[in-house]
């Protein structure tokens, strides 16, 4: 018996924000699982701002572009459903990056088991997995916050920015978060913030950060970029951490638009920056972070924050509307 799988693919590569035309929906034949290979009905996949670097001809970030016309990769949950593996069996709930279709097939390796009975599974895509990770790291590891500090966190609405803000009241800092609309912000001030800056409205996004934080700012969290980070610069206090996950503002763009002019303040405030994979770079600490974050959850500390969709179909809207603002927290798709 031929098996087959529906995967989404990229039929044109966007010159700027992605769109639903930019993506087919086709039928392919798997191949017989090899030894050491297992086949997995996915139940929940995701999509995220890293997609649109990979959506351009040429290798921009650490991961290949989409081939035009081939299954798009993405991380997902899963149940086993056919194994030739003998570390997963059928029945097993696994995570893995063969989403944005409904079966992933390749080797064992590739997929991690989840603890079951165990936290429901979609928030290995969320609060558990790259996205509360991301925050995590770049708070907790490169932010090195101390209690009554005083932490921005760009694109606060956003899966890894609301993840931020919860993290950060956790550990007793004074939280600042940005997101377009009031809306947003007073979903930001519902998650804990102490000050909410909406950068759509009219004004400076540098005096909009003075009037939140008068005596500046100690941690940075990056997701945004551009206009946000230059802001941040001016109001960086002497030694200020400045974790960078992400670029959103650019990712449409061939170079990053001209709005850097603060930049000097790195030097004059010994200010550290720093980039940052926490799936390359701090891999050991994902089982202490995950411990961590379930206490927070069981305890009331934390609330994940997602977006639910339903359907295969209804992928190519949700990058759509990801790129667009449409979404709070994770995007979320139930198969």
């Amino acid at each position: 018996m031929v098996m087959k799988t529906r995967a989404w693919t990229l039929s044109a590569r966007p010159e700027r924000l992605p769109l639903r035309d930019h993506f087919a929906l086709h039928e392919f034949a798997d191949p017989p699982l090899d030894e050491g290979a297992v086949r997995v009905r996915n139940l929940w996949l995701t999509v995220g701002p890293a997609m649109r670097v990979r959506m351009s001809a040429e290798t921009r970030g650490y991961l290949p572009p989409y081939d035009l016309g081939m299954p798009m990769g993405g991380w997902a949950i899963g149940e086993v459903v056919a194994s030739n593996a003998a570390t997963l069996s059928q029945g097993d709930l696994v995570i893995h990056q063969y989403g944005l279709r409904d079966f992933g097939q390749g080797p064992a390796s590739a997929f991690e088991k989840l603890p079951r009975p165990g936290p429901a599974p979609e928030h290995y895509l969320n609060a558990l997995g790259s996205t509360g990770y991301t925050a995590y790291v770049g708070l907790v590891e490169i932010g090195k916050p101390q209690p009554g500090e005083t932490l921005f966190v760009s694109g606060g609405a956003g899966a890894v920015g609301s993840t931020a803000i919860q993290i950060g009241k956790a550990l007793g800092l004074r939280v600042i978060g940005s997101a377009g609309g009031a809306a947003k912000g007073r979903l930001l001030r519902e998650l804990g913030a102490d000050a909410a800056i909406d950068y759509k409205s009219s004004g400076s996004l540098v005096d909009k950060l003075a009037a939140a934080a008068p005596e500046g700012i100690d941690i940075y969290i990056d997701n945004v970029g551009g206009a946000h980070l230059d802001a941040a610069l001016a109001l960086a206090r002497p030694h200020a951490r400045f974790a960078l996950s992400g670029m959103i503002s650019s990712y449409s763009q061939e170079r990053a638009s001209d709005t850097m002019h603060n930049l000097n303040r790195i030097v004059t405030q010994r200010i550290r920056v720093q980039g940052y994979l926490p799936f390359t770079d701090h891999l050991d600490g994902l089982g202490h972070f995950r411990d961590q974050m379930w206490s927070w959850i069981e305890a009331g500390t934390f609330t994940p924050l997602q977006t639910v969709r339903d359907g295969l179909d209804c992928v190519p809207q949700a990058i759509e509307d990801l790129f667009a603002g449409g979404f709070t927290g994770k995007p979320l798709i139930r198969l």
